[in-house]
């Protein structure tokens, strides 16, 4: 009990911190952006007037309400139980706060729960808990920018392969072929996609996060990855088409779907595997 209570009450704090990762990190690949534009683009835009954009870091500026700027105090600040207090709404203005944002946060701890009782008290549950943390800031990224940042899915796929350098979840040499067919697979169906029709189907970020978990759980549950990442977009994408009024030419972010897969792949996927090869056969 002492394991599950310090388990999840860590994760609703870090649940917490993702929604700030979730909304500052593109703010602050924005930012970069910009200034990299404007420094290589020096002599041309030199008499344009420079945009007014605010540097974001996770750590400043303080948390405010987006209607009054009121600084959000600390007890204004825990997990779930202020948003409750406060009836979702702002203590000084009475602006409505979204419901996502205690949603992320018992989410975080409910998957952190499972992967908890999955792994039990070993390192394993730490490394899987960082993965999933991550995976939740990128799904939700993804859904708002169509982004899946540099930031997050790099340092999760060198992560993948230094931590299986004594078989963690998978033999090293699974592991590196792993991320580069995940890599590689998509990339070519990128390529292919480009060619046939003169669009670009997918992101670069979708074929790295591919790699990342081609690294953590080596290359021979890679089919069953993307079988069930696919079905799920493909029957997510259709419900969006049919009952959202999503227009044919907006694209639909395929990272959710990898990472769910990849999440269930990590934790149930020799079984699943097992079980669909005894189905078909």
């Amino acid at each position: 009990m002492l394991f599950y209570t310090t388990i999840g009450l860590i994760s609703l704090a870090i649940g917490s911190f993702l929604n700030v990762v979730i909304y500052r990190t593109p703010k602050m690949m924005e930012y970069t952006w910009y200034h990299e534009c404007r420094e290589f683009l020096a002599d041309e835009v030199a008499d344009i007037k420079p945009k007014e954009m605010t540097a974001v870091t996770l750590s400043k500026p303080d948390s405010t309400c987006p209607n009054c700027n009121h600084k959000i105090r600390y007890y204004e600040n825990i997990p779930v139980f202020s948003w409750l207090f406060l009836k979702g709404k702002c203590s000084n203005c009475a602006n409505k706060i979204s419901a996502r944002y205690p949603l992320i946060e018992l989410s975080t701890m409910l998957l952190s729960l499972v992967v908890a009782n999955h792994f039990g008290p070993t390192l394993a549950t730490f490394w899987v808990l960082l993965l999933t943390w991550s995976l939740i800031s990128l799904t939700m990224i993804d859904f708002d920018h169509m982004l899946l940042p540099d930031q997050i899915t790099l340092p999760l796929l060198w992560l993948g392969l230094l931590i299986n350098i004594n078989g963690a979840f998978t033999p090293l040499t699974d592991a590196v072929i792993g991320a580069a067919v995940g890599y590689m697979s998509l990339f070519l169906v990128f390529w292919l996609f480009k060619l046939l029709t003169g669009k670009e189907g997918m992101g670069f970020g979708d074929f790295k996060l591919f790699a990342v978990f081609g690294a953590w759980v080596g290359w021979q549950l890679l089919p069953l990855l993307i079988l069930m990442a696919s079905v799920v977009g493909a029957i997510v994408g259709i419900a969006l088409l049919l009952f959202k009024n999503h227009q044919k030419e907006q694209g639909i972010p395929f990272g959710p779907y990898l990472a769910i897969a990849g999440w269930i792949t990590l934790l149930w996927g020799e079984g699943i595997w097992a079980w669909y090869l005894q189905t078909i056969s």
